[in-house]
């Protein structure tokens, strides 16, 4: 079966599998702040019809200050991206023909955009249900690899590992010249996250990137930044097309980097709704990942296959994310974004039923 690669656009899931998508239903497979885009964009939105005709600033200058002010870094280590998938994109170009450490399971567009460019592919698996990051059990693979791709907090499992494990990995990958490629896509959905930025001068084996779709529900603008020191930016933007950000994107992210009050409240409701989600969800015996932002996995330990669950909450409208494209899963979990206390409750009561049916 040629299973959607990504979560939302729900049509091409249900097409694949024959089904007809319902009229209402609630889609839990997309990462996506349910509080949505802060009011901020429509209160502008009037500035940015009128400057839609403006080619966009193919230098980003006014949002790459923005990020220097906010990461204390120079803004010659910052590259602004068409989203977190382009700036995977140019890393996989860079690495073209190299072999590339993944930390499976982990987002899929590291791999595709990895063997899009001749890349050798190598695995390390996490152990589950904890998912739990030991560098004990792969320092051999890092001695083979040219660049490790981390997630963290991890995509899918919602995972986040510890600073002291991520210092740790990255002092491992610079004795054996290996690039550590960062993923922070989720990182501003902790309340206390210890980024390596700040060590970002020390080594120059980094690449941090961040996405600005997850926290602010702009997925349709595309909007993400690349944090590495000034040779590795070199190296990446002649890959990168000109004006690859458009206006209302930067126009956007420069409003949006103002919004604190809108992450912090985003923080507290996401600890909040996680906790409640997961401790009903373990009254009805499902196993949860030990997730510390806005989505977790989850699996029925009383079927063999997870399908049929799959299978029944398509049917009922509730639409979950798949993970027969995350190597290593294997489509023995569900992925379910956290989203409104309404739109959680009526996933609770559809899993009930299935629990009352299937014990």
């Amino acid at each position: 079966m040629s299973w959607p690669s990504h979560g939302s656009n729900p049509q091409y899931l249900y097409n694949e599998l024959g089904m007809a998508l319902p009229k209402v239903y609630l889609d839990f497979s997309a990462n996506i702040n349910p509080l949505g885009p802060p009011e901020v964009l429509k209160r502008n939105w009037n500035h940015f019809y009128e400057e839609m005709m403006v080619y966009p600033d193919p230098n980003a200058a006014n949002l790459k200050m923005i990020i220097v002010d906010k990461e204390q870094i120079s803004v010659d280590s910052i590259l602004v991206g068409n989203g977190g998938a382009e700036l995977i994109f140019l890393i996989a170009r860079m690495l073209a023909g190299k072999k590339v450490l993944l930390v499976q399971p982990t987002f899929s567009e590291y791999e595709t955009a990895c063997r899009a460019n001749g890349c050798e592919i190598l695995y390390h698996q996490l152990k589950e249900p904890d998912f739990e990051l030991d560098l004990n059990e792969w320092h051999s693979k890092i001695k083979e690899a040219d660049a490790v791709f981390v997630c963290n907090p991890n995509n899918p499992t919602g995972v986040q590992y510890p600073h002291s494990t991520m210092m740790a990995l990255i002092e491992e990958c610079e004795k054996h010249n290996c690039q550590v490629i960062l993923d922070e896509a989720f990182y501003d959905f902790l309340s206390e996250y210890d980024s390596v930025i700040p060590t970002i001068h020390q080594y120059s084996n980094v690449i941090i990137i961040r996405s600005m779709t997850k926290m602010f529900a702009i997925p349709g603008l595309r909007l993400g930044y690349l944090i590495a020191q000034p040779e590795t930016i070199k190296k990446l933007r002649p890959f990168q097309p000109h004006w690859s950000v458009n206006t209302i994107a930067l126009l956007s992210g420069e409003l949006l980097f103002q919004e604190q009050s809108f992450i912090k409240k985003t923080q507290e409701f996401i600890s909040k709704e996680r906790k409640r989600l997961v401790d009903l969800l373990k009254e009805l015996d499902f196993i949860v990942s030990p997730s510390k932002i806005n989505f977790y996995l989850l699996q029925d330990p009383y079927i063999n296959d997870q399908f049929l669950l799959f299978e029944y909450l398509l049917k009922k409208g509730v639409i979950p994310r798949h993970t027969y494209n995350f190597p290593g899963l294997e489509g023995r979990w569900l992925r379910f974004a956290i989203k409104s206390v309404d739109d959680n409750n009526q996933l609770l009561e559809v899993l009930a039923h299935w629990r009352h049916l299937h014990h």
